[in-house]
């Protein structure tokens, strides 16, 4: 008699594209990570050897808040940033020509980046500029000054150029005011690695068409 053959179980295959695809070294990711850590390490041991009180907390903010309510109040505000800036992005991506235009010229940075890359550089990205622009600086110049530095710090080529520095100068006054209200840097930090991170998926998987519902101001 001869023997029976035992079929063996197919295999899962995952979908093909970005999404799906395994974290691979990505040295440009890397690379950014290592520049916003040592970001932070500057701006800290600025903050400690220049004035008392450590980064993340203001010095001097515009309410006297008791910490657990600063750090609450801080993370509802930063939160509530975070996903009105993430529908702010749909819309305008939707709906204008100059917002369709950014997102093809911020896309090449995002289309090759895994989840692990992209959690990596909305971490390091948001921990190293919040603490910088907004710990550091943000006291000592004010909020509309340092949100003016932050939105120059973006600076990317071709036509989008002031539109992506007039955004970031626009989420840095949001950053600051949450900063200097509490005093706590929990809500900007929250707001910036949500937004990062939820934006540079976006980037990465979304391709926008040139007939989606457009608005008449260009």
């Amino acid at each position: 008699m001869g023997t029976k053959r035992r079929l063996a179980p197919p295999k899962l295959k995952l979908p093909d594209g970005p999404r799906w695809s395994k974290p691979r070294y990505n040295w440009a990711a890397l690379r950014a990570a290592l520049l916003y850590g040592t970001m932070s390490a500057v701006a800290v041991g600025i903050a400690l050897a220049l004035r008392d009180g450590p980064a993340w907390e203001h010095p001097a903010p515009w309410l006297v808040l008791r910490m657990p309510t600063a750090l609450g109040l801080s993370a509802a505000l930063g939160l509530t940033l975070a996903a009105a800036a993430i529908a702010a992005t749909r819309i305008v991506t939707s709906r204008f020509a100059w917002g369709r235009r950014l997102h093809r010229d911020l896309r090449p940075m995002a289309r090759h980046l895994s989840l692990t890359h992209i959690l990596l550089l909305a971490g390091f990205s948001s921990l190293g500029e919040e603490l910088l622009f907004r710990g550091l600086l943000t006291p000592a110049i004010g909020v509309p000054m340092s949100a003016v530095l932050f939105g120059l710090a973006h600076q990317i080529a071709g036509p989008s150029r002031w539109v992506w520095v007039t955004w970031a100068s626009v989420m840095g006054v949001g950053f600051g005011a949450i900063f200097a209200t509490t005093g706590s840097l929990l809500g900007p930090l929250l707001a910036h690695a949500v937004m990062n991170a939820v934006n540079l998926a976006y980037l990465r998987d979304h391709e926008p068409a040139d007939d989606e519902t457009a608005s008449p101001a260009h």
